[in-house]
């Protein structure tokens, strides 16, 4: 289950459903897929072991648990393993992508107050220059990922012809 093309309606259906509530029943995931509990119980092995299904998890709400400010550090071009090393000492880092273009990482922090921010973004300027920007709202959030298709792509331009 390596390809793409080798998942069906149903191996989606149960994606979206789990990533919906990863607490629910097999016995109601068959129902909501329509297959039979032991059918959807195999097809969600499969899945796990496969490594689509990488794990379970809670979400959690960060200003119930005190966290006032989330926001993202743009940070510059730096030396890998120095930031790696950094973002492992600093538990206010909840995501870190390493990515190309004009800077090397993008950070996601949650932080009590702009006190704790100015700490937490210092970290990273004495490495190299940064850029932070204060997440204001977040009207998507792990949304539903499904198995890429290529048919599903709707092309927004038309490619234009001399003709």
């Amino acid at each position: 289950m390596t390809e793409t093309s080798e998942f069906d309606t149903y191996d989606g259906r149960i994606l979206a459903e789990l990533q919906k509530d990863a607490r629910i029943t097999m016995a109601e995931l068959g129902r909501r897929v329509h297959l039979s509990q032991p059918a959807v119980t195999e097809r969600v092995r499969k899945l796990e072991l496969n490594g689509v299904i990488k794990g379970y998890r809670a979400e959690v709400d960060l200003t119930r648990l005190g966290y006032g400010i989330r926001a993202i550090i743009r940070v510059g071009r730096v030396e890998y393993a120095r930031v790696v090393k950094l973002i492992e000492q600093t538990p206010e880092v909840i995501n870190a992508y390493n990515v190309t273009g004009d800077d090397s990482w993008v950070l996601e922090i949650a932080v009590i107050d702009v006190a704790h921010l100015d700490a937490v973004v210092t970290k990273f300027c004495i490495v190299t220059e940064t850029a932070t920007c204060i997440v204001l709202n977040a009207p998507r959030e792990n949304a539903v990922v499904l198995p890429a298709r290529r048919e599903n792509i709707k092309h927004s331009i038309k490619k234009v012809t001399g003709r």
